[in-house]
């Protein structure tokens, strides 16, 4: 369909103002982008705090906000450079507004609102008004950016970033582009590739457009001078990453089984696509959104065959391509229907609207709940509060865990951290350097009573190494349990020594 479409423009009664005041183009085409953005933003305030639960990896995020930035560099130079841009922005908002978890998570919400925006106006040039309303609308209710919506990670940024980029895209191709619109693509590209360099891969993609849409050679020589500069600016971050890329060895291989979704978002973006096929020389919906819903996917795929790094939320942008497919599917739907059924079909958006958000809500309500996260070191916290007596120490294990106590310092005021030897900020680590084992043995046995920090099940894993090792055996043998709290994925557990026990 041609971008400069006009018989696409009908919006339902309830967008259409007044049936004696028309409203104006302009107004009509800010509704299109307008309403999946607020749309989106309702989405994501709902349920904003989980119910005041923090899990793991946002846990990684607050504590490293916290630290100033002669703290985070050292601690990049360590770990997670992959995310330092990311970091360093959450820093400067934990700064201005404080800790919380609306100030960890709003980012995410803002972003994948400028997303859905970008997703809607994309649509609108490519398919219609009614396509990228749908398309918009779309994006906030897939199951996958619903999870990150409400995340404070870097990745709804990544697909903003992406969205973005795209848009930018779409705008060279549909009119004549000028040398700022290639700067904002490469700057875009470059500031997404930042936040997480697996974003590049959406070049691929856009390459796959061109070449899908026959674009001029002019047009395929500037996008290979945006790209190349933005891929440069990216690489050093990808070499310096390489050396951190034992933090990814957790994930484990691909499997046929992993394909399956991938799979069945690829069909159904298939079948989104089929209405509206490309045309050489214009681009299309479906020459945007199948490369960028498949390249990605299958490039990730690709990467995992050499080093298993398989995980949905490093593509979570790839979504934009689905969105748009979806309301390409909508937008072809009310087309039909129009010569026909032309009252009626202005409610096909509402009713689909209608159907899908009733048939998602098992997963909306799952996803805003503490348990569809791996645990939470804010209730764990809590815990700490009630159990501890003055005098006692603490242990963690895996050493990791000492995340609830970079997290919630206050809580673990008065414990002593026994078979700790330097902290997280002064050694530029996530969860600081411990003493020896005997060490930490002999520490233990000076105690009477002692709180351990662990996981619990299905989280929990065989201990591996020796530090933890000797933490679990000497409590085994020298000390009894006698209390024993979980709470959404963490455990504590307190022990008395034997001794003082009887």
């Amino acid at each position: 369909m041609s971008p400069g479409r006009t018989s696409d423009t009908a919006l339902p009664p309830s967008l259409a103002g007044a049936p004696r005041a028309a409203p104006t183009p302009s107004l009509r085409t800010a509704v299109v982008w307008l309403l999946p953005m607020l749309w989106t933003c309702a989405f994501g305030l709902w349920g904003l705090s989980r119910q005041d639960s923090v899990w793991r990896d946002e846990a990684a995020t607050w504590q490293v906000a916290q630290r100033s930035t002669a703290e985070i560099w050292p601690l990049l130079a360590n770990i997670d450079v992959v995310h330092g841009l990311y970091y360093l922005l959450m820093h400067v908002l934990f700064t201005c507004f404080g800790p919380g978890t609306t100030t960890l998570r709003l980012p995410s919400v803002l972003a994948t609102a400028v997303a859905a925006a970008c997703v809607a106006v994309i649509g609108r040039r490519l398919a219609g008004r009614w396509a990228g309303l749908a398309g918009g609308m779309a994006f906030g209710l897939l199951p996958a950016v619903q999870f990150h919506l409400q995340e404070g990670r870097s990745y709804a940024l990544v697909a903003a970033g992406a969205a973005i980029s795209t848009l930018l895209l779409t705008t060279v191709l549909q009119r004549p582009a000028r040398t700022h619109h290639w700067a904002a693509y490469g700057t875009t590209v470059l500031l997404t590739g930042l936040l997480n360099w697996l974003s590049l891969m959406i070049l691929a993609a856009h390459l796959a457009t061109l070449l899908w849409t026959r674009a001029e050679r002019a047009v395929l020589a500037r996008w290979a001078v945006a790209a190349g500069c933005a891929t440069a600016g990216v690489l050093p971050l990808i070499l310096f990453s390489r050396g951190q890329s034992g933090q990814v060895a957790w994930i484990p291989p691909l499997s046929w089984h992993m394909l399956i979704g991938p799979a069945v978002l690829l069909a159904i973006g298939g079948a989104g696509a089929l209405p509206d096929r490309p045309r050489a020389g214009r681009p299309s919906a479906a020459a945007v959104g199948l490369p960028l819903l498949a390249v990605p996917q299958l490039g990730l795929a690709s990467l995992s065959l050499i080093q298993p790094i398989f995980l949905d939320r490093y593509i979570l942008y790839s979504m934009l391509g689905l969105a748009l497919l979806i309301g390409t599917a909508v937008g072809a739907a009310i087309r039909a229907a129009r010569p026909r059924f032309p009252r009626a079909s202005r409610w096909i958006l509402p009713v689909t609207l209608a159907v899908a958000v009733p048939a998602l809500l098992p997963q909306s309500l799952a996803k805003r709940s503490p348990a569809s996260r791996v645990d939470d070191v804010l209730a764990v916290a809590s815990d700490i509060r009630h159990l501890k007596r003055p005098g006692d120490a603490v242990l963690f294990v895996p050493a990791d865990r000492r995340d609830t106590k970079s997290v919630t310092p206050d809580a673990f005021a008065g414990l002593r951290d026994i078979a700790l030897a330097e902290s997280p900020e002064r050694s530029g680590t996530l969860k600081g350097v411990e003493t020896e084992p005997e060490r930490i043995r002999a520490a233990l046995l000076a105690e009477q009573r002692v709180l351990l920090v662990t996981d619990a099940a299905p989280a929990a894993r065989p201990v591996a190494a020796a530090r933890e090792r000797t933490k679990t055996a000497v409590l085994h043998r020298y000390f009894v349990p006698v209390a024993d709290k979980q709470t959404r994925g963490r455990r504590v557990i307190v022990y008395e020594r034997r001794s003082a026990h009887r």
